[in-house]
């Protein structure tokens, strides 16, 4: 699909800003820069990582050259209604997420984006979302 966008989740942005796994990369290239995004709430994730290892140098410069390069969605009411909704139904299937899963997944589901993430938590309310794990190889 030409306009899909793609959010990451904060282990992907996470395996980017780390350079690791490698196949991470390969999907990166696969995608025009202007169709990858993250959620404020990713960021904020990302930013409280930076925080926890304060002894960590290089960390703060690399989230802050990742967050320059890639789009950060706000967070506002149209994907708070789209939260209330998702949050709901996973909890009626039995299938609830963690809390900032749970938002991250909500931000993907309101914008239309696929989610970008190898949390098997995300895969057991697979059919509220579109996944793609890029830490498996890009099919050819």
């Amino acid at each position: 699909m030409e306009d899909q966008r793609y959010m990451l989740d904060t282990n992907t942005a996470s395996y980017i800003i780390k350079g690791e796994p490698k196949v991470i990369r390969e999907h990166l290239r696969s995608v025009p820069m202007a169709k990858v995004c993250i959620s404020a709430i990713t960021e904020a994730e990302l930013l409280r990582g930076v925080a926890k290892k304060p002894e960590a140098k290089r960390l703060p410069i690399a989230v802050k050259e990742f967050l320059l390069r890639v789009e950060v969605l706000p967070w506002n009411s149209d994907v708070a209604a789209t939260y209330t909704q998702l949050r709901t139904a996973c909890e009626n299937e039995g299938k609830p997420l963690g809390t900032m899963d749970m938002l991250i997944a909500a931000h993907s589901a309101a914008v239309g984006a696929v989610l970008i993430t190898n949390d098997k938590a995300f895969y057991n309310v697979k059919h509220h979302l579109i996944l793609e794990d890029w830490t498996k190889p890009i099919e050819h």
